[in-house]
C-alpha cells in the first residue's frame, strides 16, 4: 500500500540531497573528471539515492503511521490549501 511521506521525511531528504550533490561534485572535481551530461546525471542519481535512503530512515525512526492519522493529515492540508484561495 502507498504511504504518504511525513513532513520530516521531506525536509530531511531535501537537505540531504543538496549536501550529497555538493559532496559528489567536489569528489569528482578532486578526481579530475570533467563536467558534462554524464557526470551531471551521475551526481543527480547518486544524490537522489542518498536522499531517498535518508527519507526512508526518517520514516523508519518515526514508526508506522495509522491510516486514520494519514487521512487526518491530508484533510487538514486540504483545508489549509482551500482556505488560502480567494
Amino acid at each position: 500500500m502507498f504511504e504518504l511521506p511525513s513532513m520530516w521525511n521531506i525536509v530531511v531528504s531535501t537537505i540531504v540531497f543538496f549536501i550529497a550533490a555538493w559532496y559528489f561534485n567536489r569528489l569528482l572535481d578532486e578526481q579530475g573528471i570533467s563536467k558534462g551530461m554524464t557526470r551531471g546525471l551521475s551526481v543527480f542519481v547518486l544524490a537522489y539515492l542518498v536522499s531517498w535512503g535518508s527519507g526512508e530512515f526518517v520514516d523508519w525512526v518515526q514508526g508506522p503511521q495509522s491510516k486514520a492519522e494519514a487521512v487526518q493529515d491530508i484533510s487538514q492540508l486540504l483545508k489549509q490549501v482551500g482556505g488560502a484561495q480567494p
